[in-house]
């Protein structure tokens, strides 16, 4: 459990910096990216470490049929984080497409996962995903975006979901996690 919230709050502060300190991160200019990315890894393994290894209580059993409602929303966080890179429509009409995407994300694992460390895991990246989109809105206007191309330039990130989402469902199968029903 320790090293679970250790993650969450490396991830979360090292993300949060600009937001909650721009004086302090504007001082380190450049130089601050490398430590920071170094958080943010670190961060991101302690996570995984403590979620693999904290054997915490079952909160509630999920009926199957969330399996089904997940997988569908992961096509759907993957394609906004996709979209995000490629300047889709989608990018143009959500101001925040990949933060929007992590919500989701968190909140499909938090439906098919009913453990505790669990609940830590997504919901903690979930809070710290809604706090982001609070202090950018406080702190940033809203920019005038408008997506650019030709209607095929939107089936690219609809394609690269389909695939990702799969390649994710295979790393989970690698890792014993049953990803779409099982």
């Amino acid at each position: 459990m320790t090293l679970l919230l250790l993650g969450l709050a490396l991830w979360s502060g090292a993300h949060l910096f600009k937001r909650l300190a721009p004086a302090a991160r504007g001082r380190l200019g450049d130089k601050g990216k490398g430590p920071i990315a170094l958080a943010l890894l670190a961060g991101l393994v302690l996570m995984v470490i403590g979620y693999r290894g904290w054997d915490s209580a079952q909160l509630w059993y999920p009926p199957a049929f969330l399996t089904h409602v997940n997988n569908l929303l992961m096509l759907v966080a993957v394609y906004l984080f996709a979209a995000d890179g490629m300047k889709t429509r989608a990018w143009a009409a959500i101001r925040h497409p990949q933060l929007t995407a992590v919500k989701i994300w968190a909140l499909a694992h938090l439906l098919v996962n009913g453990d505790l460390a669990s609940v830590v895991l997504f919901g903690g990246l979930l809070a710290w995903a809604v706090v982001s989109v609070i202090l950018i809105k406080r702190s940033e206007p809203r920019p005038v975006r408008v997506a650019t191309g030709a209607m095929a330039k939107e089936l690219g990130p609809v394609v690269g979901a389909v695939l990702v989402t799969g390649a994710i469902g295979g790393l989970h199968y690698l890792f014993n996690l049953q990803a779409f029903g099982g």
